[in-house]
């Protein structure tokens, strides 16, 4: 494929998702078995309006039932499922009209609030949507009103899915068929925003009415060693803090509760609810601002604005004795920020920790929160 963008000045390859290859191998083979026809490539139109020409592999033709392949490429974009093989088996069937189903290494679902009911195979719905009107495009060609069921396999698909989000989100045996759009963006901030989605929104409809938010591995470790929780329970975040309280509060959650690295939950002070640090890096100024005013001395909270980890500035901080009073300031900004972003309707607090330091600060509600969160089931 050969259609790019540009992201961070950098010209970028864009790719094609397993929903695309999905739909254009049950092209291929339903084409292959109601034409009698081979067909080495095939072209496929995706939801964003980039038409695809797809080279088919692995053809295998029988009097009932054809099968096919299309490899997976996510372009620039560092996809667990680069050069995967997504195979699609059309055969005749009794029923009317066109089933679809997943095989081997296409996950099930086995807990509700994901895009497909429980029992289903992990095909999503934009996907189910391209495979159905691919193959009713291919009946129409051929003047065919026979029955069909498409099956979608990943030979690989088990051991990719234990790279991804799959067994978190109760997707068992292999991965999903996925893409809203049939095209892979390298970098796609909105696919990550998307995960958190579906990830909060299958815990809100467990009964999950108080949810734990961490950024990343480092606060699902704290969780566990520092706060003996199991670190399955929080949901991570990446830098998409404010995204996700967002979403917490569309989706009705009662309260949130965020546990995180200071160098994450620092800039939160500053009302960055993107942590990411091309959005900027105010780590230092926050801290030397919440230090002077806990009464710092000039020379040293010159010291803090020099320093590249908020663990120095933690250590002169303890030195000077300030490390109570500028963490009560700096965590109390936090706490109304967090109201702010998520209003009144949603109860927010936050427990900030360091690696070296261990537990800092919670914000006023934090450890009542805590409670609601463990032991409140729905």
């Amino acid at each position: 494929m050969e259609e790019y963008i540009v992201k961070g000045g950098k010209k970028l390859r864009l790719g094609y998702t397993t929903g695309s290859c999905a739909a254009a191998a049950a092209k291929a083979a339903a084409y292959m078995l109601l034409t009698g026809r081979r067909m080495e490539r095939v072209a496929l139109a995706t939801p964003k309006g980039i038409r695809l020409e797809l080279e088919v592999k692995e053809i295998s033709i029988g009097p009932d039932a054809v099968s096919c392949a299309i490899e997976k490429d996510s372009g620039d974009d560092p996809d667990v499922t680069r050069g995967t093989l997504v195979f699609a088996e059309v055969s005749r069937h009794e029923a009317p009209g066109v089933a679809i189903d997943g095989g081997v290494g296409v996950g099930r679902v086995t807990k509700p609030g994901l895009d497909q009911p429980v029992g289903a195979a992990a095909i999503n719905s934009v996907p189910r949507r391209m495979i159905l009107e691919a193959v009713e495009e291919v009946r129409v060609l051929a003047d065919s009103r026979e029955g069909l069921k498409v099956v979608i396999s990943v030979p690989e698909g088990e051991a990719l899915a234990k790279k991804t989000f799959n067994p978190r989100l109760g997707i068992e045996g292999g991965i999903s068929i996925l893409g809203t759009t049939g095209i892979v963006e390298p970098m796609s901030e909105q696919a990550l925003v998307d995960t958190i989605r579906v990830e909060l929104r299958q815990r809100r409809e467990s009964g999950a009415e108080y949810v734990l938010l961490t950024p990343g591995n480092y606060g699902s470790d704290f969780i566990r060693d520092g706060l003996g929780i199991d670190p399955a329970l929080p949901v991570q975040t990446s830098n998409f803090i404010g995204d996700a309280l967002d979403i917490c509060r569309e989706l009705g959650f009662r309260g949130a509760l965020l546990v995180g690295h200071i160098g994450k939950l620092v800039k939160l002070a500053g009302g960055m609810f993107n942590t990411h640090s091309k959005y900027g890096d105010c780590r230092m100024e926050i801290i030397a601002a919440h230090a002077a005013a806990a009464g710092l001395r000039s020379e040293r909270v010159e010291e803090i604005l020099q320093c590249v980890a908020c663990d120095d500035a933690l250590r002169i901080l303890c030195e000077e004795g300030l490390c109570e009073a500028a963490l009560a300031r700096l965590t109390e900004r936090i706490a109304s920020r967090l109201r702010g972003r998520a209003g009144e309707s949603m109860e927010t607090e936050a427990v900030l920790f360091s690696k070296i330091y261990g537990e800092l600060s919670r914000t006023a509600g934090a450890g009542d929160l805590l409670q609601k969160v463990v032991c409140v089931k729905g």
